[in-house]
């Protein structure tokens, strides 16, 4: 690990202004990403800004037909929330298959969206649930927000301070694990809104994105035989030791079917 000077901010006001005062600097936020990168040099910051101290970015509120989820809420607080458990149950099931437990009591849902690990759980909700991302500066649509592997529509310094998900009629979440880090090797979130089906796929590609033809299928015919013949092409999906494009493609079908039925 480098040398680095590390800052502990007290509000997001706080954290914008150490970030634009520093050289080049990071946001950290539950760190499970950031500190095994620095630990192996593969980043060489000159200043770290803990978040953990800022308690306006921490808390889940229910607001109107939507639920907020404050970017420094930990997996576990999704997971445990009532108000998530009763309003959209899939995103509260999503969060606990999150690591292992103490993943999911360091991990926050802003610092995971804003690293857009390709393998990582929450962007499929994210885009399922047409959900936005609030900033510092502005809001921005769930399918404007990911933008490539470990990239976002995000600019530098510009913060994420909450996530905004409308209240679905129904959802389901289902993953395949990798055994050992336990990210899905294909996640699916699926979601259903009046006539609207949105269908998202995580850990296949370099980042969460949606199936049109799953959501044109499931819109007029909701059940998990409506997409059971779709083939899904393997071009430009993952393939590394874990699992092939090939099998990934597959899984992508099998998982969707699975999280329409639960």
């Amino acid at each position: 690990m480098y040398d680095f000077e590390y800052k502990r901010a007290t509000t997001s006001t706080d954290a914008t202004d150490l970030y634009s005062e520093s050289e080049d600097p990071r946001f950290l936020a539950g760190g499970m990403t950031l500190i095994p990168v620095l630990k192996q040099r593969l980043d060489q910051p000159t200043d770290l800004i803990d978040l953990a101290d800022i308690s306006d970015l921490k808390g889940i509120s229910l607001e109107g037909a939507n639920i907020v989820i404050k970017a420094m809420t930990t997996h576990h607080a999704v997971s445990d929330s009532e108000i998530i458990l009763d309003k959209i149950p899939a995103l509260a099931h999503l969060a606990s298959t999150i690591g292992d437990q103490m993943v999911r009591n360091r991990g926050t849902i802003g610092g995971s969206l804003a690293n857009s690990d390709p393998a990582a759980s929450y962007p499929s909700a994210v885009l399922s649930l047409n959900a936005t991302v609030k900033t510092d500066k502005r809001e921005i649509a769930a399918d404007d927000f990911f933008t490539g592997m470990f990239d976002t529509a995000l600019d530098d310094g510009e913060l994420i301070v909450a996530v905004s998900f409308p209240i679905p009629e129904k959802a389901g979440y289902m993953h395949f694990p990798n055994p050992a880090s336990r990210y899905p090797i294909v996640g699916s979130f699926v979601s259903k809104s009046a006539n609207i089906v949105r269908v998202a796929i995580t850990g296949a590609g370099p980042c969460a994105y949606r199936i049109p033809e799953f959501e044109t299928a499931l819109s007029s015919n909701f059940a998990p035989e409506a997409i059971k013949d779709i083939k899904i092409s393997d071009d430009g999906l993952n393939s590394d030791i874990h699992a092939s494009a090939e099998y990934r493609a597959h899984l992508i079908n099998v998982m969707t079917r699975r999280a329409i039925s639960k």
